[in-house]
């Protein structure tokens, strides 16, 4: 319903920019002057105006990117209205009450086709997204600068107990190494000893007398 009227206007201003060129006149040549999107000619820049609100307008009777669609009709809303309701330039007393009215009939229409360009429809506007983005990105690296110094933690001290393992380790090594050492002098000194007592005993076997 908000899409029609401007469906309609824009689709006549496009087929008869010359109905409007001249009210449009006074708008349009400063708008010309500093925008270099808007045409020299008024009949032109009429028929583009209306052309946005033909165009527009159909887009939001569809449900087709409605928030751009009513932010396209507002910005040719303002100059549509400044053009056609100079309600402060018409002296007669009837004819500016009309014009006031009209002027402040698209106020109110441009009013709803702000609520409509910031409606969501029940989702997440793109701020509240890129927020919600932010924030979830900052919790992320703060999650894994946490994770991080805990798994470094975690590391030096596994590395610690290691080198400690290492440190008895090579202690058990040393002992074991001396251990064999006393091991093999214990074994030479017992061979000594058998040696000497095999040779006695065989000494007092060649004294012994002959049957």
């Amino acid at each position: 319903m908000l899409a029609s009227i401007f469906t309609i206007h824009g689709y006549n201003t496009l087929r008869h920019p010359e109905s409007v060129a001249q009210a449009a006149e006074p708008v349009v040549r400063p708008l010309a002057q500093r925008l270099s999107a808007v045409p020299d000619q008024t009949e032109q820049a009429v028929r583009l105006n209306g052309a946005v609100q033909l165009a527009a307008g159909s887009l939001l009777a569809m449900g087709r990117v409605p928030r751009v669609a009513a932010l396209a009709i507002a910005a040719t809303l303002v100059p549509t209205t400044l053009a056609e309701h100079r309600f402060w330039e018409a002296e007669d007393e009837q004819e500016r009450n009309a014009q006031r009215m009209h002027f402040l009939t698209n106020v109110a229409l441009l009013g709803g086709l702000l609520i409509a360009a910031a409606d969501t429809a029940g989702q997440p506007s793109l701020a509240w997204r890129g927020r919600h983005a932010a924030k979830s990105a900052r919790h992320d690296v703060a999650l894994a600068t946490k994770t991080a110094k805990v798994s470094g933690k975690a590391g030096a001290k596994a590395g610690k107990a290691g080198a400690q393992a290492g440190r008895v380790s090579a202690k058990a090594g040393r002992v074991s190494a001396k251990a064999g050492k006393v091991s093999a002098k214990a074994g030479a000194k017992a061979s000594k000893v058998g040696a000497k007592t095999g040779a006695k005993a065989a000494q007092a076997r060649a004294r012994l007398p002959t049957r």
